[in-house]
Parts: structure tokens; sequence; C-alpha cells
């Protein structure tokens, strides 16, 4: 059973992560949107792709912002009851350091789970599904893709499409279609009215133009020829779908355990190097935290965000280095993890002056 104090605790941790995890998941997902709305303004992607696309890559940055915001959180809950003297009074209660790991713990614990699973099996998957929605994104870019008095250029068909109006069943006013063949060269059609229709081939459908002029010859010549109409159907390839390539990052956990590939073995490491570093983390949070009541809740975090920079910067670069193999493959990324361990301890002999007595002991001795 949560104690009042457990719930206290917990709650004061809670509030800040999901401000800190919220606010710097903005920060990301502003960049991101910016991006795709770009891909979308130059008809690289359709407009019921941004949902879709925003939403994989929100989970994908959990990877990153659940550490970081978790030990951010810490850092600045805890500091606050030692600069608000709260913490103070609790150690004079007699709440030990064990009262105080524990309400974290039970927040630290479901969170360090939904990071694995993000990083080692939803990341994976979500790689994939961007891909194969950029993919198909890249095929199904037709005419509902198409904006009233604007010019829509699609380089791979070799097609400029312009229509005036659309109205609410689709079909397309004052229309200006311009493409070009290997036997004809350059061809140009401008018609009342157009609209799309299927064919019995799924690579393949019909503009259908009604009403309207198609020229055909060089340009800046008089070498040209003019053909009425009153429905005429030009049909166009869609673009081949290029399954997106597999690599280390989109294959599943299970695929990994061949440890003599170093890219995989590179790999492997950095997915469980997650969910472990968020633990060392939130270990190490917990001692940072401790300050002097007027020295301020957060003058940790300056240290704690360089902390955390050198923390994952060293497994970047570990993961690095083992994909060229330039560290043992059996050593990992565990190296790194032992270091944070060591740098925890530290402080903790530190903090408890388990360090100072052992020296004054030794200079009674001497």
């Amino acid at each position: 059973m949560f104690r009042i104090i457990d719930r206290y605790i917990f709650r004061e941790v809670f509030r800040t992560w999901l401000t800190v995890t919220v606010a710097l998941l903005c920060i990301l997902l502003t960049n991101q949107f910016a991006r795709i709305l770009g891909d979308v303004a130059k008809d690289k992607l359709p407009k019921e792709a941004i949902i879709e696309l925003i939403t994989l890559t929100g989970m994908q940055y959990l990877t990153i912002l659940i550490p970081i915001g978790l030990f951010l959180s810490i850092l600045m809950a805890l500091g606050r009851l030692y600069a608000n003297s709260e913490m103070s009074a609790l150690l004079a209660c007699r709440v030990s350091m064990s009262g105080i790991y524990r309400p974290i713990l039970f927040l630290t614990l479901p969170l360090v789970f939904l990071a694995a699973w993000v990083t080692i099996d939803f990341g994976p998957k979500a790689l994939m599904m961007i891909d194969e929605i950029n993919t198909e994104a890249r095929r199904n870019i037709d005419l509902d893709s198409i904006e009233p008095g604007r010019f829509i250029v699609d380089d791979g068909l070799g097609t400029v499409i312009y229509a005036e109006e659309i109205n609410e069943d689709g079909e397309l006013k004052n229309v200006f279609f311009q493409f070009s063949t290997e036997a004809q060269g350059i061809e140009v059609v401008v018609a009342e009215r157009g609209d799309q229709r299927e064919s019995g081939d799924d690579n393949q459908r019909y503009f259908v133009l009604y009403n309207g002029k198609r020229y055909i010859g060089e340009p800046g010549t008089t070498n040209y020829t003019i053909m009425e109409f009153q429905e005429h159907g030009i049909p166009y390839v869609l673009p081949e779908i290029i399954q997106p390539k597999i690599n280390v990052k989109t294959m599943m956990f299970s695929e990994l355990f061949d440890f003599q590939n170093k890219e995989k073995n590179a790999e492997f490491h950095w997915r469980i190097g997650v969910p472990i570093s968020t633990l060392i983390l939130v270990m190490l949070a917990i001692p940072m935290s401790k300050s002097e009541p007027r020295q301020g809740q957060y003058n940790k975090i300056f240290i704690g965000i360089v902390t955390f920079i050198i923390y994952f910067n060293l497994l970047s670069a570990g993961r690095s280095w083992l994909e060229n193999d330039l560290i043992d493959y059996r050593l990992g990324l565990w190296w790194v993890h032992l270091i944070m361990l060591s740098v925890m301890l530290v402080i903790v002999i530190k903090e408890k002056r388990f360090l100072r007595r052992f020296l004054n002991k030794l200079s009674y001795l001497k």
C-alpha cells in the first residue's frame, strides 16, 4: 500500500516527468511536423499520412524522451524538496532513503518496460511502417492531390497538371495537362473538364478529358499538330513500388542474436542499452539531486543535462565503434554503463561521507 509520503513523492516526480516529456516531445514534433508539411506541399505525401507519420515518429522519440524526462524530473522534483527543506524534515522523521526510492521505482519500472518495448519491438516496426507510407505515398499521389489554381509537377511521371476548379465530385474544370512521350515528344492538352478512371491493370490509370484540344510538337517551332476532341483518355503508369531495404535498425530483436556480425551486435547492445540506461539514470539522479537549502532547486539541472549528453554520446560512440570493429564485440556497450555506475558510486560515497571517514581513520593510524 502507498503511504502518504509515497503518494506525495510519486505525484511530484510524475507531474514533473509528464511536463518535461510533453515539452520535449512538442519541440521535437514541431520540427518533424514542419518537414512533413513541406513534403505535403511538394506533393510528396498525401494529407492523410500526416497524423500517422507524426504518431509513429512521436513513439520513436520516446526512446530518448523517457530516459531524459525521468532523469530531469527526479532532479527537479527532489531538488525542490531539498530546497524547501522538506527532505530534511522527512529524514528527521525517520524516512530512510529506501522510502524515497520506493515511490520513484513505482514510476520507473513501468517507464523502463515502455522504453524497452518501444526500443526493442515497436521502434523497428515503426521504421518499416514509415518507409512503407512514404513508398505508397509516392505511388498514390494522383488527381486527388491536385489543388485548384496550382501547377502540380511530377518528375517521376514527367507530367504537369493544372486545374482552375475542382467540384465536390472531384471533377476538374479548365484543365491543363502536359506530358512527354518517346514517339511524339511533348504534348499539351487543354480541356473544359477532366477526371480519373481506374483500369483493369493495378499499375495503370486513365486521365479522361472532355471538350478540349491536344497540341503535339516541339516547343519553339511551328511544327506541331492540333487535334480537337470531345472525350480523350490518356493512360499513365503508376510508379513501381520498391520495397524498403531491410537493415539492422528495422530487424526484429530475435534476428540480432548473431554477435559475430558487428552491425547486429551493435544494434543489439543499443536496444538493450536504452532501458538499462534509464535505470542507471534514475539511480544516479537521486544522489545527484541532493543540495543545500540555499542552493536552489534547479542548480543540478545543468549538470544533469551534461551528464545525460555525455552518457548517450558514449553509447552512440560505442555503437559506432562496434559497427566498425574498433572494440571487441564481447565488450559491447557494457563499459559505458559501468562508467556511469562508477560515477553513481562515487557520488553516493561522497554524500555519505564514507570516503572522508575512511581517510580520517587512515590519518589517525599514522
